[in-house]
C-alpha cells in the first residue's frame, strides 16, 4: 500500500500572525519528504513488506528428487543390464499455529518499519524548525543591528556639522566615531550570520524554496493549553515508543514461534521406484520429521529473553520521552517568561536612553554618559530579540513534537 504523506495543510492551530513567519505546509512536505534518511526509511518500509510476504508464504518448498541407474545382474548363463529409477516429490508442512505467528511477526515488522518512517519524518521536521530559526534569530539580530547603525550614523554626521560650526568639540567627534567604527563590525558580524544560516538551511533541505525577505517574528505566541496536556499528547504521539513496542511485540511473536519450533514440520512426499526394467514397481508416502534436540531449546530461551529486553527498552524509552516532554513544554512557558522580562526592560532602557540622550544634547551630560546608555540600549535590544525568537522557537517545537504540524495526518 502506497504511503501518502499528507501534512496537515490546516495551520488553524497556529495563530495566523505565527503563520507569516513560518514556510509554506506543502513545501515543508516535500522537503522533509526528499531528505535522504526519509527515503531510507521509506525502503525500510518496502523491505519489511516483502518479509511480511516470505514469512505468511512460509519457508517450506517442493523439493524433488530423482535417481537414475543402471543395473548390472551377473546370473548364470550370462549377465543381464536393467534400466531403473526413482522419483521422489515432498514438501515440509508447518505445524498449526505456526502460520499466524508468522503472520504476526511479519506484520508487527511492517508496523515497526512504518513507525520509524514517521519517526525519519518527525526528526527532519525537527532539524527544519532549528534551521529556521537560526536564520530567523540571525536576521533579528542584523534587523536590530541595523536600526542602531543608522542612528549612530545620524548621530555622528549631526555631531560632524556642529564641530563645523564649533558648536562641540573634536575630541567627542573622534569618541563618536570609535563607536560607530565597532557597531559597524557588529553589524558586519550579523549580516554574514545571517548568510551562513540560510546556507545551512538551503544545505540540508534544498527542495525548499527559501523568500527574499527573511519573515520576522514580532510577538511569540503562548500555547493554548496546559503544559500536562502538551507534554501527555506527546508521549502518546512518539513514533520512538511505537516503534519499539512493536519491536517488543515482533519479538513476543518470534519466541513464540521459536517455542512452537521445538516441534519441527513433518516432511511428507510420494516416493515411486522403478526397478528390473519395470519388474518391481512401488509408489510410497515418505515422512519425515526432525528430532528436536537443545539448539532449538536454547534458540526459543534465547528469543524469549530478547523479547523481555525490548519490552524494557520501550519502558525506558517512554520514561525519557516523558521526561523530555515535560522539559520541553515547561521551557517553552519559560521562555516566554523571560522574553516578557525582557521586553519590559528594553521598554525601560529606551525610555532611560532618551533621557540621557536629550541630556546631552542639553549639555547637561556628557558624550560618554550617552554612548554608555547607549551600548546598554544596544545590548538590552539584542537580548530582546534573542528572546523573542528562542520563545518561539520552543513553542513551535512543542506543536512539532506533539505532530501538530509538520506532520503525516
Amino acid at each position: 500500500m502506497k504511503i501518502v504523506f499528507m501534512v496537515l495543510l490546516s495551520v488553524a492551530v497556529l495563530p495566523a500572525q505565527a503563520a507569516q513567519w513560518l514556510p509554506d505546509p506543502q513545501r515543508v512536505a516535500q522537503a522533509i519528504g526528499a531528505q535522504p534518511e526519509v527515503q531510507a526509511a521509506r525502503a525500510r518500509v518496502d523491505a519489511a513488506r516483502a518479509q511480511a510476504r516470505a514469512r505468511a508464504a512460509g519457508p517450506h518448498e517442493v523439493t524433488a528428487s530423482a535417481i537414475v541407474q543402471q543395473r548390472n545382474i551377473d546370473e548364470a548363463g550370462g549377465g543381464r543390464d536393467y534400466r531403473e529409477y526413482e522419483l521422489q516429490v515432498g514438501r515440509a508442512f508447518r505445524l498449526p499455529g505456526k502460520v499466524a505467528l508468522d503472520r504476526s511477526i511479519g506484520e508487527q515488522g511492517v508496523l515497526a518499519a512504518e513507525l520509524r518512517l514517521d519517526d525519519a519524518r518527525h526528526q527532519a521536521a525537527r532539524r527544519l524548525l532549528d534551521d529556521w530559526m537560526a536564520w530567523l534569530r540571525a536576521d533579528a539580530q542584523r534587523r536590530e543591528m541595523d536600526g542602531q547603525l543608522e542612528a549612530l550614523r545620524r548621530e555622528h554626521a549631526a555631531l560632524a556639522r556642529r564641530v563645523q560650526v564649533g558648536d562641540a568639540a573634536q575630541k567627542d567627534l573622534d569618541l563618536l566615531g570609535v563607536d560607530l567604527a565597532q557597531t559597524e563590525a557588529q553589524h558586519l558580524a550579523a549580516s554574514t550570520a545571517v548568510d551562513v544560516a540560510r546556507q545551512a538551511l538551503t544545505t540540508d533541505f534544498p527542495s525548499l524554496s527559501l523568500p527574499e525577505r527573511v519573515p520576522e517574528v514580532t510577538v511569540p505566541q503562548q500555547l493554548t493549553e496546559s503544559a500536562e496536556v502538551w507534554a501527555r499528547r506527546i508521549v502518546e504521539r512518539s513514533h520512538e515508543i511505537a516503534a519499539l513496542e512493536a519491536d517488543a511485540a515482533q519479538a513476543d511473536a518470534l519466541a513464540a514461534r521459536s517455542r512452537a519450533d521445538r516441534f519441527a514440520d513433518p516432511t511428507i512426499g510420494l516416493r515411486l521406484m522403478n526397478d528390473r526394467d519395470g519388474a518391481e514397481r512401488a509408489l510410497g508416502v515418505v515422512v519425515s520429521v526432525p528430532i528436536g534436540g537443545r539448539y532449538r531449546s536454547a534458540t526459543a530461551a534465547g528469543d524469549g529473553a530478547t523479547a523481555a529486553a525490548l519490552h524494557g527498552d520501550a519502558a525506558a524509552m517512554q520514561r525519557d520521552i516523558r521526561r523530555e516532554a515535560g522539559t520541553s513544554v515547561e521551557t517553552a512557558q519559560a521562555r516566554y517568561s523571560q522574553w516578557l522580562a525582557q521586553r519590559r526592560a528594553l521598554d525601560a532602557s529606551s525610555a532611560a536612553n532618551r533621557r540621557v540622550h536629550r541630556g546631552w544634547q542639553l549639555g547637561e551630560l556628557s558624550l560618554s554618559d550617552w554612548l554608555m546608555a547607549e551600548r546598554m540600549q544596544r545590548q538590552i535590544a539584542l537580548n530582546e530579540a534573542e528572546a523573542r525568537i528562542a520563545a518561539e522557537q520552543a513553542r513551535l517545537r512543542v506543536l512539532v513534537d506533539s505532530h501538530e504540524i509538520w506532520h503525516e495526518e
